[in-house]
């Protein structure tokens, strides 16, 4: 029985550690030859990491990841390109020093990574730098990918100063994208929230919103069909009938989806919890708890 890929969002460990992996380079497929310039929203949890993940190895020319997947005969290994990956998913950010601290970090890991040293001192300029570089030193087109781009923001969205701070400085990050447009190969964008290009991100005209794009509905999570073909040993003795009342519900003008699927596969191994005196997990409705932990939040913040 292959592992369940919990808390795992690479690619290589999934493979390595012989994880159950849904193949979804399909949909990553039809994504590639439609266009270059993307933005999605999904809620956390949902596999978005995992996504930006995939395509960071498949730019990147990681051949032996793809072996047995739908894309790997549809995809020019010959080319590999350079990958600027950008994620805001870890720590807590509480002011523009903070966030500009972060994104010089994140500069420095890319820069040493692909093995350029930028010389320009402000964080736009630095990465405006850092990707016409790549492109000089790697002979292709950039790709970069951002993943929880709004998570600095919706950590500070009760306080509206800090949250106009944070808008501003990430706004100056990603017009870099716009004004390098000669130089990139594919862009994409994922996060919880949606926020017009107007106020995150000026001047990115050309950055196609798929969230709700019927053509893509399956691009994250795992639809009724996934959730029992590949995790069918993990859900035997699961009144399915009930999984889909509490987990299923998600549907982005496509099919509806599975959430919190982890939990699902792990209830039929709560009952051998007590054979060595671990207090069993209990199955709950995940709208309710969402609900709660909502009002929750809302109540402390």
């Amino acid at each position: 029985m292959k592992k369940l890929p919990i808390g795992i969002s690479t690619l290589a460990k999934i493979m390595a550690d012989d994880c159950v992996y849904v193949d979804k380079t399909a949909h990553i497929q039809t994504l590639l030859d439609k266009g270059s310039y993307y933005f999605l929203s999904r809620p956390r949890r949902f596999g978005k990491s995992l996504l930006v993940d995939t395509l960071h190895q498949l730019f990147a020319g990681n051949e032996a990841l793809f072996q047995g997947l739908h894309i790997h005969p549809h995809w020019d290994w010959a080319v590999q390109y350079p990958v600027i990956a950008i994620s805001f998913g870890s720590g807590q950010l509480a002011n523009r020093a903070e966030l500009n601290e972060k994104i010089g970090e994140l500069l420095r890991i890319n820069q040493q990574r692909l093995g350029i040293t930028c010389e320009e001192k402000s964080l736009s300029g630095c990465f405006a730098e850092l990707i016409r570089k790549a492109k000089d030193k790697y002979g292709s087109n950039v790709v970069i990918l951002v993943d929880e781009y709004d998570k600095p923001l919706l950590d500070n969205i009760t306080d509206s100063s800090v949250a106009a701070e944070m808008r501003n400085g990430l706004r100056n990050l990603y017009s870099v994208i716009k004004d390098n447009d000669a130089y990139i190969r594919f862009a994409f964008l994922t996060g919880v929230s949606k926020f017009s290009k107007v106020s995150l991100f000026s001047g990115l005209n050309n950055l196609e919103d798929i969230t709700l794009d019927p053509r893509y509905s399956a691009l994250c999570g795992y639809t009724q069909t996934e959730l029992e073909r590949h995790f069918g040993e993990h859900l035997q003795g699961a009144d399915m009938s009930l999984v889909r009342s509490w987990y299923n519900g998600y549907n982005w003008m496509g099919r509806v989806f599975i959430t919190r699927l982890m939990y699902c596969c792990l209830f039929p191994k709560a009952r051998n919890s007590y054979l060595i005196g671990l207090k069993p997990p209990r199955p709950h409705s995940w709208w309710i708890f969402c609900f709660l932990r909502t009002r929750r939040n809302s109540v402390t913040a």
